[in-house]
């Protein structure tokens, strides 16, 4: 059984940056794909990120891409995510989360199976 705790969030102005974390226990983090969504309030959970089992590859969502990184350190068991210019539209709950499946990779919420809580990035403007 896996657990996963974000933390990192908070407020933040536009045009500032944020780095999240996710520690996971557990056994066989490395094998799997982990990915960052995100939920807005009203609107349904999003892709954010995704990176492979060796980090050696990684997935962004257009709305992200170019202002966020995804990383991870599989002898910590941790999975980032560097984000930076963010906007206000950023503003929403981060979950953490491993897929389905060893090996395989994902940008919706089903392809992932273990969550962790959330934790609230806030994006004043």
């Amino acid at each position: 059984q896996v657990r996963l705790v974000e933390s990192g969030g908070g407020l933040v102005q536009a045009g500032g940056s944020l780095r999240l974390s996710c520690a996971a226990s557990g056994r066989g983090f490395s094998i799997y794909h982990m990915g960052w969504f995100r939920q807005a309030p009203g609107k349904e959970r999003e892709f954010v990120a995704t990176t492979s089992p060796s980090g050696g590859t990684t997935y962004y969502a257009d709305s992200v891409k170019g202002r966020f990184t995804i990383s991870r350190d599989n002898a910590r068991n941790t999975v980032y995510l560097q984000m930076g210019s963010l906007k206000p539209e950023d503003t929403a709950v981060y979950y953490c989360a491993r897929s389905m499946n060893p090996f395989r990779d994902g940008n919706v919420p089903a392809d992932f199976g273990s969550w962790g809580q959330g934790t609230q990035v806030t994006v004043s403007s």
